[in-house]
């Protein structure tokens, strides 16, 4: 009966709040409404309904799946800290990660359920249901890590929150091991994804086998600047205890980051440009346009922008450790590697395309609907799960039976 009575007080959790609570879950249900209106125009008409098209058949789904993978990956940053170093203002927060980490997941699967012109097909890639072309297909591996590391997460974090529900220190037997599995598996997620990219002969501009290390290093940065903004969120809404070296030390952390993600876009520039060959073209794309096809360039000099700005921002301890500086610092390197992942990555690797034909690709407005609605669907998983975890944390949420100090999900 325990974890029904804790599921049972989770739904009452998640049911009550103040207007501000309510309001933000409003803003976030009127999202998703948003993303329905446009997915079912989508589904009504086809993909045809985007402005992909045989040129470009992959586009700004598949960019923000990729972007979103960092952001999962990115849970292993406060992982290793607080399991392996035993670090405790880490260790105090690394929840929060986890649920981060089991929201973008969520999106993750989303975008690319809906960049399926056939949905419906979905089973094709279920074990026993289909034929997933398992072990040479990269697409099963993609499939089976996303989903390992979903579970991986959203295991530890319902133990860790139940145990401390209960009063209870979490079963190290389960949880260490599990934990110590999962950073591998976020290194994993990432790499395969990667290789889904690199592993296309007939796309250049992805054959670089620094493909994915630069995933990681760029997932590094994005993913721990969501985090930032988030522990200052939950800390001034919901009184939480985030300390200021928790939040200082992923700052830094994410300096290393920046510096590793800006070497190797260095690195793979002067290879393109110094040996200049043919598939120089899909670079120059990016980066100067190809005549008066010139849809990417600001996006790419913008990127490159903002990440050398924050990098320098974070890469001084003292603009590091300036809220506003810290702030602006972080959004900066999220709409630098949101641009670099998706925009920058997908796109010129699709032009020209393999028949030399300049196709300018701009997503719709149906595009962003959706879009808008996944979104809206992650921050509303990552909203109700917070809603749960944080009482817990607080210990105003526990089980009538528990000690009356419940055991710290900490410990």
């Amino acid at each position: 009966m325990g974890m029904i009575d804790f599921l049972a007080g989770a739904v009452r959790q998640v049911r009550t709040g103040g207007k501000t609570y309510k309001g933000w879950v409003g803003i976030l249900l009127a999202m998703i409404a948003v993303g329905l209106a446009g997915y079912a125009k989508q589904w009504r008409l086809g993909l045809i309904a985007t402005n992909m098209r045989d040129q470009v058949t992959w586009a700004f789904y598949v960019g923000n799946f990729t972007f979103l993978v960092g952001v999962a990956a990115a849970a292993v940053l406060l992982v290793v800290p607080a399991y392996v170093y035993q670090w405790k203002p880490m260790k105090e927060v690394v929840v929060l990660g986890e649920l981060l980490a089991i929201s973008a997941l969520t999106m993750c699967l989303s975008f690319i359920l809906v960049d399926m012109g056939r949905p419906d097909r979905l089973t094709h890639i279920l074990p026993g249901l289909g034929s997933p072309n398992w072990p040479s297909s990269l697409l099963a591996w993609d499939a089976l890590v996303l989903n390992t590391y979903l579970v991986v997460n959203l295991s530890v974090a319902v133990h860790i929150l139940y145990k401390a529900y209960r009063g209870e220190a979490y079963a190290k037997w389960f949880v260490v091991p599990v934990v110590l599995f999962s950073i591998p598996m976020a290194v994993g997620i990432h790499t395969v994804t990667a290789f889904l990219y690199n592993g296309m002969a007939a796309r250049p501009f992805w054959n670089a086998s620094i493909l994915a290390p630069r995933f990681l290093a760029s997932a590094f940065c994005s993913g721990p600047a969501v985090m930032i903004i988030l522990f200052q969120i939950l800390r001034k809404t919901t009184g939480l205890e985030i300390k200021d070296e928790a939040i200082w030390k992923v700052a830094e952390l994410m300096a290393y980051a920046m510096f590793f993600n800006l070497f190797f876009l260095g690195a793979e520039l002067f290879k393109e440009y110094y040996s200049r060959t043919e598939h120089l073209l899909y670079t120059e794309y990016l980066w100067s346009g190809i005549g008066d096809k010139r849809a990417l360039v600001p996006y790419a000099w913008f990127a490159l922008g903002a990440s050398v700005v924050a990098f320098l921002l974070f890469l001084i301890p003292r603009t590091r450790r300036n809220w506003f500086t810290l702030n602006l610092g972080a959004v900066l390197i999220f709409a630098g590697v949101y641009i670099e992942k998706g925009m920058g990555l997908v796109i010129p690797g699709m032009t020209p395309d393999t028949l030399g034909e300049i196709y300018e690709y701009r997503p719709t407005v149906n595009e962003w609907m959706v879009a808008v609605g996944i979104f809206g669907l992650g921050g509303l998983v990552f909203t109700l799960l917070v809603k749960i975890a944080v009482p817990i944390m607080q210990g105003t949420f526990r089980a009538p039976d528990a000690a009356p100090e419940s055991a710290a999900v900490a410990h």
